[in-house]
């Protein structure tokens, strides 16, 4: 399985408001397979040399660059940790200290030297899913299967979950035709399966609490229609697989939740494409860095869509929000568009790190405004 730890919210916050000299920020690809995370290990050293050329072209202190090359280095030879990884690893250093986070998406090797960290690339993590897990839920069978971006996918045992129908009622089976306090027939038919639902629901609140990958459905009616009335899961896909998952494999499985992973994420993007039309004809939606900036340090901003790979070098005054634009980036400067994500996390407001074609215009940004500025 993929080990991942995604940020929680008061997290993010923390990141987005941290302000010192010497703040580091490294991404890099990595890989869950143990036998091959030592490129992953070699190019973080890369980074790393490459953050302190950065900070001692600007006179760094030693007392402060030595502390950060010492946590970096304890983390390279930390043969426990890289044993269990995800896709992507996200490092953030300060002389006091050093935060990791392991991603399931894929992220472009980088190192961002700033007083701030680098978070757009952190936010992919939370903005788009390719990481999943499907409930195959049939009478006489329950499991769950977790699926990846481009891994096999594999069933994940859950503790206390019911075998099936039957052994979940204490019966024999679920469809005597007898009655007893109302258990019988048709209508005690569907008592048992619902009270069956709601013990596999409870079964998976342990492994899916915190979790905001998507939990995928494979089951028919009525099993589908009665788990999804007492599902506690709050990333219950609405769409499922509607076939029986009986005899499926865990590939099967993965094969038929792609399509709805996919569509879930067209469907988010679509709709906030036909908000930032609708808002640009009031003057409540841009494209324009400049114009957004401004926006986001006066709490405007509502959506803001970015480019996860662009980065954009300068700074973003604090007070007016006006944007001074450098021709190269350095540990004095910091990327504008990570900074204006950043404030409009701070604002409470929503950020969707993308891919450039699915940002309006194909710009490095698109916000859509809670007023007009």
């Amino acid at each position: 399985m993929l080990y991942v730890d995604i940020p929680t919210a008061p997290e993010l916050q923390k990141l987005v408001a941290h302000r010192g000299e010497a703040s580091v920020s490294f991404y890099l690809s990595t890989t869950p397979e143990t036998q091959n995370i030592g490129q992953a290990r070699t190019e973080l050293g890369n980074l790393l040399k490459q953050a302190v050329a950065q900070l001692e072209a600007v006179a760094t202190e030693k007392r402060t660059l030595w502390p950060i090359e010492e946590q970096v280095q304890d983390l390279l030879d930390d043969d426990d940790f890289w044993r269990f990884q995800a896709n992507s690893l996200a490092v953030f250093v300060t002389p006091r200290s050093l935060r990791s986070f392991r991603l399931p998406n894929h992220l472009t090797d980088m190192v961002q030297v700033s007083d701030r960290f680098h978070i757009k690339p952190l936010l992919r993590a939370v903005s788009v899913q390719q990481h999943a897990f499907v409930l195959a839920l049939a009478e006489n069978e329950v499991r769950l299967v977790e699926v990846f971006a481009d891994l096999p996918a594999q069933e994940v045992k859950v503790a206390d979950m019911p075998k099936d129908a039957a052994s979940a009622a204490g019966t024999a089976n679920v469809n005597s035709r007898s009655y007893s306090q109302r258990k019988g027939g048709s209508e005690g038919q569907n008592v048992l399966l619902r009270a069956f639902c709601r013990k596999v629901d409870a079964a998976l609140r342990p492994v899916l609490s915190g979790r905001s990958e998507p939990l995928i459905l494979a089951a028919t009616d009525p099993l589908a229609s009665m788990f999804r009335s007492v599902s506690s899961h709050d990333h219950l896909a609405p769409d499922g697989i509607k076939a029986s998952p009986v005899r499926k494999s865990a590939a099967d499985l993965a094969t038929e939740a792609r399509p709805i992973l996919d569509a879930l994420h067209a469907r988010m993007i679509a709709e906030v494409h036909d908000l930032f039309s609708a808002r640009e004809n009031d003057g409540r939606a841009s494209t324009q860095v400049a114009r957004v900036a401004r926006a986001a340090t006066f709490g405007a901003v509502d959506t803001l869509l970015v480019d996860i790979d662009e980065v954009v070098p300068g700074t973003v005054d604090e007070t007016t929000g006006e944007v001074t634009f450098e021709k190269t980036e350095s540990a004095i400067s910091y990327g504008v568009v990570d900074e204006i994500a950043g404030r409009v996390l701070a604002s409470g407001g929503r950020v969707l790190a993308v891919r450039r074609d699915d940002i309006p215009q194909k710009a490095s940004l698109a916000a859509i405004l809670r007023y007009a500025i």
